[in-house]
Parts: C-alpha cells; structure tokens; sequence
C-alpha cells in the first residue's frame, strides 16, 4: 500500500487505543539517597568557578583560558560509594578529582591545594592534597579518568582507562556538613568532558554509582521496543530487498500491509526515546555494533539499512535528526576514547558502523549538512600508544633495532653480524605486522570518505560531495586564516591524518577517470595548487621569486650561457623596463619573464611591469 508520512501518525493514534506495550508504566526514577543536587548534573558555570574558562553548550566540557582554572559540578555526595568520569582531551597540566564547599581557589592554587580537596595530576603523575607524591601512571589525550570516592570508609582512588592506580587517599574529612563536588583546575587550553552519568559510564566499577542517575525505565522500554521491531523485520521481511521504495510524494512497503501498522504502532512509543543520549548510546549504537559483530563486509547487513528507511518514515524529522546526531557523536567519542590494542579491533569496530551508517543516503546527507563538521577529523586520527606494555606493542614488535654501522659518507653499512641481521628482521616483521593492522584501519577511512564524495546522488537534492566540498572549504578557511579560536582550531595531528585519507580517496578518483580516460594524467604527476581548496582561485602574484634577477643567472649558469641556445637566446632579450612608479629603467626578473605574467620590478617598489 501507498501511504503518505501524516496517514502513518494517525495510524499510530488509533492504534495506540487498542494495545499498548507498557500498559503497566514503569515508576519514575527517583533521587538516591547520599546526594545532593539537581537530577542532571553538570558543570556549576554560574558560581561554582575560578578564572577565565570556556565551558561547552551541553555543561560537560570545559577548557582552560587563563593561568589556572577551577570549577566544580552542581551536584554533591555525603553518604556513599560514587564515580564519574573525565575524557582527556589534552594531556597537559590538570588536577581532577573532589573538593568541599568550603574551599577557595585562585589562579595559584587549584583543586589538591587546600585542607579539603583531592586531585590526580596525571601530567606530572602525582596526586595532590596541600602536600604532593607520586601516584598512578602519566595520561593522554584520549585516556579516561575515573573518579571514585567511598564516603562509608573516607577513600578516594582513581582509575586510568578502567585500571585501578590503587587508593589515593585515606581518612578523607567526613561528618555532618561536609560534602563533596567533582572539580577540576586546568590550565591555558587545556581541555575535558565530563561524564556524570548523561551517558552510560566507559568503565563503571562494581558497587559505586554515577552521580546521575541512569534512566532504568526507558532503558527497560527501549530495549524491548528494539527487540519487537528486530522481530517484525527478522519474520515478515526479505533481508535481501529493501525495506521501502520512495519517490518524492509516497512511501511503498514490500510484504504484508500489517508490517506496516506493527511497526508503525511501535514506533510511536519508541521514536521519542531515541532523542535521549543515553538511550542512544546505550541502546541503539550497542544494538547497532551487535549487527556487525559477525564479521564480513558493511554491504552484508542490509538490517542496519532498513532500520534507518523506517527512521525517515516513521519517526518525526526532529526526532530522527536528533537520534542521528546523538548516535553519531556518540560513535566519535567511542572511537577517539577507546584504548589502544595490537589489533585496533575497537577502531575498527566503531568505523565499521560508521561506515554503514553513512551508505544510508539521507542519513549521510543530513549529517554531513549539520553534524560531522568540524568533528569528522576524529574519525581519520590513529591516536598513538603512551603506554606500550598497555598497548601490547612489546608482543607485536619483540625487539627494537637501528643501525649501528656507517661508512665514512655518514651511510648505513651493509656489513652486519649475524646478531644485528636477526634483531634487523624480528624488527621488520613487527614493523610489517603493526602496518597491515594500521592498513586495515585507514581503508575504513579512506570508504568514509568516498561515500562522502559520492558525486551520483543527485536524486534527494545536492549531491554528497557538493556538501562536503562546502563544509570543507570552509572547516579550511577557520583553520588557515586562524580567524577561528586558538582552542577551537583543528589539532595538527588530527588535521594531517585527515587530508592524507582524502589524498588517498582523491587519488583513487582520479586513477579510476584515468582508467576511462587513457590520455589523462595520472594522480602521481598531477599538480593541483593547494589554495584551490579554500579560496577557488590561484593568485599569480602570490608566487614566490624564481630563479633571481638576470645578472645573478649570468654569473651562476656560465657553462649553461655558452652550451645552450634557448639561453643564450633568453639573455640577448630585452632585459630592462621602465618602472612606472619610479621612472627609472631596471632590470626585471628573469624567472618570471613571460608573456603570461606580469614582470616584478627590482627597485623595491609595488609595480608590476606588463
């Protein structure tokens, strides 16, 4: 049957009086005992602060912009066993952990710095009670803190990346009026995001809970709304046809009319909690990765296509804008925050659904138009292992090795022991194992970002790659006329792993045109001027002095001047002109003399001499 999106919603109402699958409601979640605050807790950016700081939209994130700044959360415990998380987003100087009401800080001292405060500094691998001493293992950009605090035996430990660093501190202060905050001190551009329990918690610990509660009752509901709407599609579907043929103006469903008034019925109890990032994260994105556990190509799960056509169909455009835009950054931040293993089995796993996400054509259309920029670099990133025994590198590559041995030109001898050339070998074989891994992962990259130049899908408005080539050109200019906010700017790591993928894709383009085309040029002797990118043209005038002033090239090029005519032809040219600012004649510079260009006057003046 043909059915337009507004005769779907009233179906839904009329059915809804019919049956309902929660007919029982599931009691609201209520406050814990021990805690004290607003339900949803995030960063005090009213009152609860010290220096000059830049705190996200969402209240969670924060980054540092004078000498030293703090800021506590809105929420408190006294009674308890509590955990959050912070994401590392900079690896610099921080101190992250609890502190009470009472304490003040300034640009000097932080949190750690007074009577009733706690901090782990991981940049200088120490922890910090008024008094200092080592503790833990140093951080990195993408490691995970986890901030536990036991107020029934007054201990407070912290966690890096789920391992335990072992008790920080013992016999906290405890007792009627005192209370503790999650707070920070961070310096100049240093940054964090906080996780109170908005989202499920990276690394939860057995007996602590996060300072938020989670949303058990729709976490209940949403689990068994994704099961009955996996049934219908997995019994009344063929899983190797899609699920909707549309045109502009209807929407035609393979199968029974009745899949469409179950569905439809399920949705409308399901569509409005796919708008919380818990549920999201949680729920879809883990259900998501399930499809995808078995292994095989992206094109193999065609279910991951069909749940997305009945996202646009059935769910309200705010609804399924939303729930896209959760599960997408939700996806970025599990992949920039996983850890590091000899096999990138979690990078890989997060691109792979990526990567699914983004076949989808007007899901990929409406995130690149509104989500993926400026964060799409995350996803090009291969973040590198601080910790190589945590990073299982001693396994994938035993033995290190570089030359000992140099000819008197500074040269790498060939001559070698038998020691040396068995350590040299081990150290390739690792080298070459860990790059097949590496290999794997920016494969994945590279498909994302040739769905994303996909020039045929013209069909639903502008094609993939007009949007893209938009935001891109204008995520370039931000970057290179450093108009944007110094924090705010793309990090160089991150921005040269993005453009060598999109080299890569490019390249793969144009060899593909050149296959068609055998008298094009290939990728490997095309020159393409880098300003293109971002301001559409090529200014001439830009170019830097080639070669040098014509007396110069005599003097250097004596052997050339007698053994070449094209030389000596050159020379025994005009080779003065009369400035038009100063009136002078001067000698003009011969690397640029072409009937193409403008010549550069050399008496230091502006004028160019045609």
């Amino acid at each position: 049957p043909l059915m337009r999106r507004s005769s779907l919603h009233l179906l839904c109402h009329v059915s809804s009086s019919y049956w309902c699958p929660f007919s029982s409601v599931c009691p609201p979640d209520q406050p814990v005992d021990g805690c004290l605050g607003p339900l949803t807790v995030v960063l005090d950016h009213t009152s609860g602060f010290e220096g000059l700081l830049f705190v996200d939209d969402d209240l969670l994130g924060v980054i540092g912009h004078s000498n030293f700044s703090s800021i506590r959360a809105t929420t408190c415990v006294y009674r308890g066993k509590w955990a959050y998380e912070v994401l590392i987003s900079s690896q610099g100087l921080m101190q992250i952990g609890w502190c009470t009401l009472n304490c003040r800080f300034n640009q000097e001292e932080g949190v750690g710095d007074t009577p009733d405060s706690y901090a782990y500094d991981g940049n200088r691998v120490r922890k910090w009670n008024v008094t200092t001493t080592n503790y833990g293992k140093s951080w990195a950009a993408g490691d995970i803190v986890s901030c536990l605090i036991d107020l029934d035996e007054g201990t407070i430990t912290f966690c890096l990346n789920g391992q335990s660093l072992g008790t920080a501190f013992s016999n906290i202060k405890m007792g009627p009026g005192i209370a503790y905050f999650p707070a920070i001190s961070l310096s100049f551009k240093e940054s964090v995001a906080f996780n109170f329990g908005s989202r499920p918690l990276r690394y939860p610990v057995e007996g602590y809970l996060p300072l938020q509660n989670p949303p058990t009752a729709d976490l209940l509901r949403a689990h068994k709304l994704l099961g009955y709407i996996k049934t219908v599609l997995s019994t009344t579907l063929d899983t190797q046809e899609k699920v909707l043929e549309k045109d502009s103006a209807c929407w035609s469903l393979h199968g029974e009319p009745t899949t469409l008034v179950t569905l439809a019925h399920i949705f409308n109890y399901f569509a409005p909690l796919m708008c919380k990032v818990y549920l999201v994260e949680d729920v879809l994105m883990n259900f998501l990765l399930g499809i995808l556990e078995g292994g095989g190509s992206v094109d193999e799960h065609p279910l991951i296509q069909q749940l997305l056509d009945l996202f646009w169909l059935l769910m309200e455009d705010y609804e399924v804008n939303e729930c896209l835009k959760q599960l997408m950054m939700s996806l970025l931040r599990a992949y920039r925050f996983s850890p590091i293993i000899p096999d990138l089995g979690f990078q890989i796993h997060y691109l792979r659904l990526t990567t699914a996400i983004l076949r989808h054509e007007k899901s990929r259309k409406y995130l690149l138009s509104n989500v993926l920029y400026p964060f799409i670099v995350v996803f090009f990133y291969i973040k590198t292992p601080l910790r190589v025994k945590e990073a299982g590198l001693e396994e994938l590559i035993p033995t290190t090795w570089w030359p000992t041995r140099f000819d008197k030109e500074g040269k790498e001898s060939k001559d070698e022991s038998a020691e040396e050339r068995l350590r040299r070998r081990a150290y390739e074989r690792g080298c070459q194992r860990l790059k097949k891994r590496i290999e794997v992962v920016e494969e994945l990259q590279v498909q994302i970002l040739k769905l994303m130049l996909n020039n045929k899908d013209k069909g639903t408005g502008e094609a993939s790659r007009y949007i893209f080539l938009n935001k891109f050109r204008k995520f370039l200019q931000e970057n290179a006329s450093n108009r944007g906010h110094p924090t705010a700017l793309c990090p160089p790591e991150y921005m040269v792993c993005f453009l060598h993928r999109l080299i890569t894709a490019v390249r793969s383009y144009w060899d593909e045109g050149k296959m068609r085309n055998p008298g094009c040029v290939s990728s490997d002797e095309a020159y393409v001027p880098p300003q293109l990118f971002y301001n559409g043209k090529v200014d001439y005038f830009d170019l830097q002095r080639l070669g040098g002033l014509l007396s110069h090239l005599k003097k250097t090029l004596k052997g050339l001047k007698q053994h070449s005519p094209t030389f000596r032809n050159y020379i025994s040219s005009r080779q003065v002109a009369k400035c038009p600012l100063t009136q002078q004649y001067t000698e003009i510079e011969a690397s640029l003399k072409c009937s193409r260009f403008p010549m550069k006057c050399t008496c230091f003046c502006p004028s160019y001499i045609q």
